[in-house]
């Protein structure tokens, strides 16, 4: 990756591990997947009438929606609202780190690099150590969510990744097309529709301002910024940044929440930042790869992909 891109990367990690403290924030007295129904409805709505639609087919872009956003969401939202902090939810969260490179090894044939697998290694290995040293105090049903979460979130990136779209942010609103409609019928069903009815009529000021920064800056920006990275850089190269999203996360809940963290999520939360640097550093020689079809727009053969460096 460019230094221009490493900057970006850090910048996405940054405004994510926020929108943490944000969600946790703003769910107070609003079912947690009409609050997911309410910023992707921000996200599309206008912004679909203002971009063109990226030149892919509509199942990459169902596909990118239902996964990158409404999977991994509709999850984190539940998980979260079930009692998951929403510094060990950006931990937990992670998990996506290890399911992207391991499923782009297996279907995109993009084999992370020494360091790179090296990196993921040292990040995973914080990861255990924050969830055995905080599992004791979540039901283990959050926990569950929010690696179903994870999962969701990794073949979303696998799925974006093996599109070659190049318009970021462009990918990010016009999939979101499949997202707030199923949400809502989901909300009906799970919370009843009362609940829902109750929850829009407690959708205050606070519920307000926390979808303006999750649909504007963690899911505009943000997702619109990485889909970008994922175009032009393998996944192995990106999605390692996101591991510095839980420590901002952590610091964030600790000044604003005054959820400081223990030895086991500060241990942990440091082996996470080492294991980002260690991924970076690929040294200059390029790594020779097994065959590998080029991808195109829609998955077809076409333009060749860079290899790591």
């Amino acid at each position: 990756m460019s230094r221009r891109d490493c900057l970006l990367a850090a910048l996405v990690a940054s405004i994510w591990g926020f929108n943490f403290v944000v969600i946790d924030w703003g769910m107070d007295d609003v079912p947690p997947l009409l609050f997911v129904a309410v910023r992707f409805t921000v996200v599309l709505v206008p912004a679909v009438f203002l971009l063109p639609r990226p030149d892919l087919p509509w199942r990459t872009l169902a596909a990118v929606g239902f996964f990158m956003s409404l999977g991994q969401f509709g999850f984190l939202y539940v998980a979260m609202d079930a009692g998951l902090p929403p510094g060990l939810a950006a931990l937990v969260l992670q998990a996506q780190v290890i399911f992207t490179v391991v499923i782009a090894a297996g279907v995109l044939r993009e084999r992370p690099s020494v360091a790179q697998a090296s990196g993921v290694l040292v990040g995973s290995v914080g990861l255990v150590v924050v969830a055995v040293g905080r599992g004791g105090q979540v039901s283990a049903l959050a926990l569950g969510l929010c690696l179903l979460g994870a999962l969701s979130w990794a073949i979303g990136n696998v799925v974006s990744r093996s599109s070659g779209a190049s318009g970021g942010l462009a990918l990010t609103v016009w999939s979101a097309v499949v997202v707030p409609v199923p949400l809502l019928v989901l909300a009906m069903v799970v919370d009843g529709p009362s609940t829902v009815v109750d929850g829009v009529a407690a959708f205050g000021w606070q519920a307000a301002l926390s979808t303006l920064y999750t649909a504007g800056l963690a899911s505009l920006v943000g997702y619109g910024i990485f889909n970008t990275l994922l175009s032009r850089n393998p996944s192995a190269a990106v999605v390692p940044w996101v591991l510095l999203a839980p420590v901002v996360a952590m610091a964030s809940a600790a000044v604003l929440l005054d959820q400081w963290p223990n030895a086991a999520e500060a241990t942990g939360g440091a082996a996470m930042v080492a294991g980002v640097l260690v991924a970076l550093r690929t040294g200059r020689r390029p790594l020779t790869y097994g065959p590998r079809p080029p991808v195109s727009a829609g998955g077809r053969p076409g333009r060749s992909v860079r290899p790591v460096r």
